[in-house]
């Protein structure tokens, strides 16, 4: 009996630190934009999410290098081209979510596939469309879709919590 109680108290140990290391490492913020973006566009939110998280760690006021902003680290004239005028601002959590999911909506009805179409988000379209095979491929952006995809099984899990 007292085995079992200590088992039990065990597992209920490893359980909290999985959902922790998990919480950690795949946050969920702005969950309701993530949702309504969703929807409109028809794109799984978990997909969304490990998105964001691969891109900016959530972070809404990440730059990158190359001039990408906010959550979904998208280039201002990207942005333009997506929503065809330069009135917004990619800070804002809710306007960065719903232009990045509409780009991303754009890439997979372009690329047919999720796989080409977060390469694409990653290395841009054109770049896509003059790799020939798999060695074509940046190693970067190998990883880039490896992650997405890896932290879209473990969106799954927290959606659902």
């Amino acid at each position: 009996m007292k085995v079992a109680k200590i088992a039990i108290v065990i597992t209920a140990f490893v359980f909290l630190v999985g959902l922790i290391t998990m919480s950690s490492l795949y946050p969920l913020k702005y969950r309701e934009y993530i949702l309504t973006a969703s929807q409109k566009f028809d794109i799984d939110p978990e997909l969304i999410a490990s998105v964001i998280n691969a891109e900016s760690s959530f972070r809404r006021h990440a730059v990158s290098k190359k001039g990408a902003v906010g959550l979904m680290q998208l280039l201002p004239t990207t942005a333009e081209w997506v929503v065809g005028h330069n009135d917004f601002d990619l800070t804002d959590p809710k306007t960065n979510i719903m232009i990045g999911v509409q780009y991303l909506r754009y890439l997979l009805d372009k690329f047919g596939d999720t796989k080409t179409a977060l390469m694409a988000y990653n290395a841009g379209p054109g770049r896509v469309q003059t790799w020939n095979n798999e060695s074509d491929i940046y190693p970067v952006t190998k990883r880039y879709v490896e992650t997405v995809l890896h932290g879209q099984r473990f969106y799954r899990l927290r959606f659902r919590l």
